[in-house]
């Protein structure tokens, strides 16, 4: 992707390229320990530190803008709240009020320390932080989100000792007027604006295969994709299926997990409407996608302890649905 190492950043660059689109890398610790220990005998420390930045980073601006490509924004977190990531579970405390006028700085955790523990397996113990991949998807997901670019760097790690593995993500320039040469040294070395083609590259080759020959559009506010999570507003069983099978095969929605069938309330007949709605969920377990129904309106209760395709998982409204969704896409991954 990139030639030589003349740029700064080339060879970490060229390295993390291959695994951009590897959906398992903050997700499967086996598959992040092999890597840490690879990169680390290849390119040193300081460049597979680097290295590990630039996959997350890549991810991260990836995902942050996908969703707010498809709508996801538009429903809102609660004001003055920051929205997390579908893919890495962050723990993000409000934004600090004490900065100078423009200036951001975000603090969180990561509560599963994933990538601490896949070190720790691969490596054992450090006396320094080793969660570059996690604090790349956080830069480039807040980056994404907040429109602004940050650069999020781990202050205590579990790797380390520390009871938690917690960041703060601060904007370039604060970095630099600190003189943390961690920073200075990362910030060297990750090509931004290559990185932000590279994502616009990859979305732009995506939404002709998204929208498919029956004009089916994933940026509707009726069908939301969300990470390992999609939202599906029952409309009978063809438009439906439909979306399903497009998405199945958008390579942008590869890691779906969890699919939320939002029934709206609508009422149900025993027969034809029962067999739609079977379908549907036939379709999302062929998928090999777990289904959740929301929506559902007290007359139709009796008729979803009937179905055939067998238990449901049903939640009450569409909040509570995708906070389940969420929880059982994160426990899927990491293989509870």
């Amino acid at each position: 992707m990139l030639d030589g190492s003349s740029r700064p950043g080339a060879l970490e660059l060229k390295a993390a390229s291959e695994l951009f689109h590897e959906p398992r890398v903050l997700q499967d610790t086996r598959l992040l320990g092999a890597l840490h220990a690879e990169l680390l005998e290849e390119l040193g420390a300081e460049q597979a530190a680097s290295a590990l930045l630039q996959v997350g980073w890549f991810q991260g601006l990836r995902d942050a803008t996908r969703l707010l490509q498809r709508g996801f924004f538009e429903l809102g977190p609660e004001p003055g709240a920051l929205p997390t990531s579908p893919l890495l579970t962050m723990r993000l405390a409000p934004l600090a009020s004490d900065l100078p006028r423009g200036a951001i700085e975000v603090r969180g955790i990561w509560p599963e320390h994933i990538e601490a523990s896949a070190h720790a397996s691969a490596l054992g113990v450090s006396r320094d932080a080793t969660c570059y991949a996690s604090a790349g998807y956080t830069s480039g997901w807040l980056s994404g989100v907040l429109e602004v670019e940050l650069l999020a760097l781990e202050e205590s790690c579990s790797t380390c000792g520390d009871e938690a593995c917690t960041f703060v993500a601060r904007e370039p320039e604060v970095w630099r007027r600190r003189g943390d040469a961690r920073a200075l040294r990362l910030l060297a070395s990750l090509d931004v604006a290559r990185l932000r083609e590279l994502v616009a590259e990859e979305l732009e080759s995506e939404a002709p295969a998204a929208q498919g020959e029956s004009g089916f559009d994933p940026n509707s506010p009726v069908v939301h994709v969300w990470g390992p999570v999609m939202i599906l507003p029952f409309s009978g069983p063809e438009a439906s299926i439909q979306a399903v099978e497009l998405i199945g095969n958008d390579p942008g929605a590869a890691g779906v997990k969890v699919v939320v069938v939002d029934l709206g309330g609508v009422i149900l007949d025993e027969g034809y409407g029962a067999v739609a709605l079977e379908r549907v969920i036939d379709a999302v377990h062929g998928f090999g996608a777990e289904p959740i129904l929301t929506g559902v309106s007290p007359l139709c209760e009796p008729l979803i302890a009937s179905l055939e395709c067998g238990q449901v998982l049903v939640e009450k409204d569409l909040s509570q649905a995708i906070a389940t969704a969420f929880q059982i896409a994160h426990a899927q991954c990491r293989g509870v």
